[in-house]
């Protein structure tokens, strides 16, 4: 298993990375959409439809993002847009959350459809928008997932269940902590001080989220660090809530000893939006 996914992860970074530093953003957007689609396919898995209709709707993924891409959309940021997409990803991630494995089924399925299509059509949009931006700004973006994941894994690893006994939510994911997420929370504000400090030494043609952020307040950038840390969280839990009630493990095995795309982009679904959206309106 180890093997697999150090062989996977050496094979993605082998294409992402060229494309991703790429003169011009299409390289990238373009591999992203790929895997947007196989995650469109994959949600038609976890949410019952036959293959035929999976394969449908990863065309139907592709088909969204494609018409955003040649209308013009990645390079046309909306502070309104984002606002909207934000805050209906906070009341939709925390009802969902907050009703747990049981309620899902209860959400009607072309409801669940169309509403997990339309989340991965945005962060395709976002992760457009933040590449057009510039790559600095992206990967601040994309770090902040990686270092709230890592920093919490390891807190809950060497802390977890030291100051509170209650799981975080034990009836979705049984394994994490709320030491975890105050470690991921950590990690995020270490991370975003830091990196506007190296924008600043470096003197940064495009700015990152935290240097945007930090000029308007420290308290900002922390408050803003710590909201988007908590985002991450709430975007794994859906994801996981999801494939509890479907009775699966992996969203699908597309990515050997990684699992299916969905379980390396859950925590990126709300961040990138919501990334977005503050991004928008200290601008």
């Amino acid at each position: 298993m180890l093997k697999q996914r150090i062989i996977t992860a050496i094979v993605l970074l082998a294409i992402l990375l060229p494309a991703l530093f790429w003169r011009t953003p299409e390289p990238f957007l373009a591999i992203v959409l790929l895997l947007i689609a196989a995650a469109g396919w994959e949600w038609g898995r976890l949410n019952g439809l036959r293959q035929g209709a999976c394969i449908a709707l990863g065309v139907v993924t592709l088909a969204l993002c494609v018409v955003a891409w040649m209308l013009g959309w990645p390079q046309r940021p909306s502070a309104v847009f984002w606002s909207v997409a934000g805050a209906i990803w906070v009341l939709a991630g925390a009802a969902l959350v907050w009703a747990g494995v049981d309620g899902w089924p209860r959400i009607a399925q072309p409801v669940r459809v169309v509403g997990g299509v339309l989340a991965l059509a945005l962060a395709w949009l976002a992760m457009a928008q933040a590449r057009v931006i510039g790559v600095n700004f992206l990967l601040s973006i994309l770090v902040l997932v990686w270092v709230a994941d890592v920093f919490a894994y390891f807190a809950g690893r060497a802390i977890g269940g030291k100051f509170t006994r209650r799981k975080l939510a034990p009836t979705i994911s049984p394994k994490k902590s709320w030491e975890g997420v105050w470690g991921g929370m950590v990690g995020v504000v270490v991370l975003a001080v830091a990196w506007t400090f190296a924008d600043g030494a470096a003197q940064a043609q495009v700015p990152s989220l935290y240097s945007r952020l930090a000029a308007l307040s420290w308290p900002v950038l922390v408050i803003a660090a710590l909201f988007l840390a908590g985002m991450s969280v709430l975007g794994d839990l859906a994801e996981s809530l999801v494939k509890r009630s479907a009775g699966f493990k992996d969203s699908s095995q597309l990515l050997p000893g990684h699992g299916g795309v969905l379980d390396r982009v859950d925590a990126l679904l709300p961040t990138l939006p919501l990334a977005m959206m503050l991004a928008s309106l200290v601008r």
